[in-house]
């Protein structure tokens, strides 16, 4: 019998992430799970770029970038009502802004099923056990 037509993981993924080896890693890993479209971003400017042209439907966070903070796409998606996950060395604990210190982390080094149940979480927010 065919599974419903609700598929668990995201059509369109953005990794905000500035070391490129990560961002290919993370990118590879995702479509492995059945993502159709992964897109990467280095800086917060980029990042921004690509969500005015289209909108992903989750994106994943690196919370410390070469010269900045992620904060200011965390703010965009967060206006749009799109889930994210910030992504960071720094644990939990880390300096995060009042407005985002509650949201769910991803911490680094993270496993391949740890990325691939947070995927499929995002959309399960109301299936809690």
């Amino acid at each position: 019998m065919e599974a419903a037509s609700f598929d668990p993981l995201p059509k369109d993924v953005l990794i905000v992430e500035d070391d490129p080896i990560i961002a290919l890693d993370v990118e590879d890993t995702i479509l492995g799970f059945g993502v159709k479209t992964v897109r990467t971003a280095a800086s917060v400017a980029k990042a921004l770029e690509m969500i005015a042209d289209r909108a992903p439907d989750f994106a994943l966070l690196d919370v410390g970038l070469v010269r900045e903070k992620s904060f200011a796409i965390a703010e965009r998606l967060d206006a749009l009502k799109i889930q994210f996950v910030f992504v960071t060395g720094y644990g939990a604990n880390g300096a995060f802004p009042a407005a985002f210190a509650g949201r769910p982390t991803l911490p680094k080094p993270f496993s391949t099923d740890a990325l691939e149940a947070l995927l499929k979480r995002r959309s399960g927010d109301g299936e809690r056990r």
